[in-house]
């Protein structure tokens, strides 16, 4: 299996914005064939600042994941500024 963990600084003042969009980006990845997991947590005492966890059955899924419709829905609605900055850890689960 495939994780993947994003941690996402947002804009402030969209923050209902990209809330929307993420929830969006989550059922809908949660219905891809081999996502097994897509979590998004809003941080306690930073509420713009979010971590997604994700998990694929193998990197084929993941792959299938990064050129779906409702991903690159999400690509185009964030690249506007409404992310400040992105780290992300891709890895395989080895237990």
């Amino acid at each position: 299996m495939i994780s993947l963990v994003v941690i996402l600084e947002v804009s402030p003042a969209r923050l209902d914005e990209f809330i929307s969009y993420v929830r969006e980006q989550s059922t809908a990845s949660c219905l891809e064939p081999g996502c097994r997991r897509f979590e998004v947590s809003q941080k306690l005492d930073q509420e713009n600042v979010f971590t997604l966890a994700e998990l694929y059955d193998d990197q084929a899924a993941l792959d299938a994941h990064l050129v779906s419709p409702h991903f690159l829905q999400w690509r185009e609605r964030v690249s506007d500024g409404l992310i400040l900055s992105k780290t992300s850890v891709r890895g395989q689960v080895i237990q």
